[in-house]
């Protein structure tokens, strides 16, 4: 059966991405086995004090910020937010949760409970958006990955040796090297196709089918 390899690099901050995994959930849905989707990291959020107050210092700060997350999330009755993003719970960098995380997705490969570190990511992406958790606190990443059905001892170990270090660094590498603008960006197509930002479903489904019909391997997709 023929499958279409997606590569998703995210930062666990992003709105948009948080949103976006409502799509990937529905293709999973409707698509089953023909989509393989592998998540990695981008830097968008590795320093947020210095990114809001860069995008956001003239126009409100950090209220003017979480009110635009408010405006953004009216159009997404599905999900629920907490009310102190952003204003009150303000996490100073997206990266200790990525390295958590690259720590996760090392044990799930290494003969860790599948689907594992997918789950990791999503609830600490739930922690942040609806439960208005810092994701930056080790406490809270902690019980986040406990929650997922991650082995802490094993990454605490990951984290101390610099495993989960090398293998960040090469996620934000290869964001780089793909020409990654921010999050969420889905890389299809051996890297000749990418899909950024909050880009609609049918779109993503257009590419995929695109990719499944294409009868040459190699060959550049016509979608």
């Amino acid at each position: 059966m023929k499958t279409v390899a997606i590569t998703c690099f995210t930062d666990v901050l992003c709105i948009w991405a948080w949103i976006g995994e409502l799509r990937l959930a529905e293709l999973r849905r409707t698509r089953g086995e023909t989509v393989r989707v592998t998540q990695r990291f981008c830097n968008v959020f590795g320093a947020t004090e210095a990114k809001i107050q860069t995008n956001w210092g003239a126009k409100g700060g950090h209220q003017g910020f979480a009110a635009h997350l408010d405006h953004v999330l009216e159009g997404f009755p599905e999900l629920t937010a907490s009310p102190d993003l952003w204003r009150t719970v303000r996490p100073a960098s997206s990266l200790p949760a990525h390295l958590a995380l690259k720590a996760a997705q090392a044990q799930e490969a290494e003969g860790g409970e599948a689907g594992m570190a997918d789950r990791a990511i999503g609830l600490i992406r739930r922690a942040f958006f609806e439960s208005g958790r810092d994701i930056a606190q080790s406490s809270v990443i902690d019980a986040v990955l406990a929650d997922a059905g991650a082995d802490l001892a094993d990454v605490h170990a990951r984290l101390a040796r610099g495993e989960a270090h090398a293998a960040l660094m090469a996620d934000y590498q290869e964001a780089l090297a793909l020409g990654v603008k921010g999050s969420p960006s889905l890389v299809l197509n051996d890297g000749r196709q990418t899909l950024y930002g909050n880009v609609g479903f049918r779109i993503i489904e257009a590419n995929i089918e695109g990719l499944l019909k294409e009868p040459a391997a190699g060959a550049a997709s016509w979608c």
